[in-house]
């Protein structure tokens, strides 16, 4: 008896010193802060229509651009995500995508939006407009918290010993949010004043 409650023991402790718990503990951290960016992309959808509404009523705006932002939406939120989209990076970066492509329309409209002197005095576009960017600035936060828990818990999945805790267990590192033309904004930008060369 007391053999068995000694070999109980070993094993908890040899569990607890491979990092099981701590595989434990940051995937359900990173499912709960990838739950948080789900949300704030949620809220962004939801201001969508909204944002549509108001720019429709200024007569001469650009149609196009307002088709972009709608079909944008409608792609970004046809996506099912589930907890598995974490441990599938295709179906993390098709995600991603999405959402990118919507970020870059709403910020295409509000461009466009500029030209428009009575729209930008209408108070409930204004008041949109800054919704939209305080939900933009919770989606940044809310990534980070994200980026940073799926940090942790690869660098516990690739370090000695706990790597050899996640091949046993399969616990395979998760994706994270990476920048979609990572190669162009490498790339040094070309500043030009005019000068005439001599």
């Amino acid at each position: 008896m007391v053999k068995r409650w000694f070999l109980i023991i070993l094993a908890a402790l040899s569990l607890a010193g491979c990092g099981y718990n701590d595989f434990q503990r940051l995937d359900e951290a990173s499912k709960s802060a990838w739950s948080e960016v789900l949300n704030q992309y949620q809220r962004r959808a939801d201001l969508v229509p909204n944002i549509v509404a108001t720019v429709k009523g200024e007569a001469n705006f650009e149609q196009e651009t307002l088709t972009k932002v709608i079909e944008a939406r409608a792609k970004a939120t046809s996506i099912q995500v589930t907890p598995e989209t974490l441990n599938n990076p295709d179906a993390f970066n098709k995600f991603q995508q999405a959402q990118g492509e919507l970020s870059s329309a709403l910020s295409r409209l509000m461009v466009v939006a500029e030209q428009y002197p009575n729209l930008k005095a209408n108070q409930a576009f204004r008041d949109l407009r800054v919704t939209l960017e305080g939900t933009e600035n919770r989606i940044t936060v809310a990534r980070n918290r994200y980026i940073q828990t799926v940090q942790e818990y690869n660098v516990l999945a690739r370090s000695f010993p706990t790597n050899i805790t996640a091949k046993v267990f399969s616990y395979d590192p998760k994706p994270t949010f990476s920048v979609q033309n990572e190669a162009q904004i490498s790339t040094p930008p070309t500043v030009d004043f005019g000068v005439p060369k001599k």
